[in-house]
């Protein structure tokens, strides 16, 4: 498999597609990794954190929202450690759904394009 910028990417025997299937997931797995490396929580809180997203409810069994409930355990730990109150992540994900459905097709999501954002 050849990345798009035309380096060659070594994948483990019968991975044939990329990890992340969008930009946001890479983002989420990226954060998650350097809140760790700052010591904010150890891989056995995250690791118990993810566990109990997954394990929830309607969870999809072959695992298309994974990535979701990545995104659920990292925003619950960070309330849950008083790192950022749930009413903040909320309000910042609100500012990102707002932004992405005011940005043109094919434009990069700006917090910028948030039309509720003060200029």
């Amino acid at each position: 498999m050849n990345r798009p910028d035309g380096i060659a990417a070594d994948l483990p025997p019968g991975v044939d597609a990329p990890v992340f299937a969008e930009p946001w997931q890479a983002e989420a797995f990226a954060m998650t990794v350097a809140l760790h490396d700052k010591g904010l929580f150890s891989w056995s809180e995250w690791a118990d954190a993810l566990s109990a997203e997954v394990k929830k409810p309607g969870a999809a069994a072959e695992g298309h929202d994974y990535y979701e409930h990545w995104l659920a355990a990292l925003e619950g730990l960070l309330a849950s450690k008083g790192l950022a109150a749930r009413s903040d992540i909320d309000a910042m994900a609100q500012a990102w759904e707002r932004a992405a459905h005011a940005t043109p097709h094919g434009k990069p999501i700006l917090l910028e394009n948030d039309p509720r954002a003060t200029r």
